[in-house]
C-alpha cells in the first residue's frame, strides 16, 4: 500500500485518496471561441509519460481538498506534494 502525504493532514494511506488525473492543465481563455477538435482535445488529451508526472488528487476520506503530487510512474512514488496554487515541485517531500 502506497502512503501519501497530504499537504493539508499529513500522511495516509492510499485508500484514502482519488486520483483527480493530469495537474496543471490550463483551462482555455475563450472556450466559445474553440472548435470541436481544439475543444476535445483540451478535455481528453493528456501527457502519459513515463518518469515523473505532476497529478492531482483529492483526499476524499480527510479533508477532502484537491492537491497536486508529482509521482514517478515508472516506480509509483510520489517524489513530492504540494497545495493547487504552489508551483510544481514545491512543498515538502513524500
Amino acid at each position: 500500500m502506497l502512503i501519501i502525504d497530504c499537504p493539508y493532514c499529513g500522511e495516509r494511506p492510499e485508500l484514502e485518496f482519488s486520483y483527480g488525473g493530469q495537474a496543471h492543465v490550463d483551462r482555455p481563455l475563450a472556450p466559445t471561441d474553440l472548435g470541436d477538435e481544439d475543444w476535445g482535445a483540451y478535455l481528453y488529451l493528456r501527457s502519459n509519460s513515463k518518469g515523473r508526472h505532476a497529478e492531482r488528487w483529492r483526499h476524499i476520506h480527510g479533508c477532502a481538498r484537491f492537491f497536486n503530487a508529482v509521482r514517478d510512474t515508472r516506480t509509483d512514488h510520489f517524489l513530492a506534494t504540494y497545495k493547487v496554487g504552489e508551483p510544481a515541485g514545491e512543498g515538502p517531500q513524500t
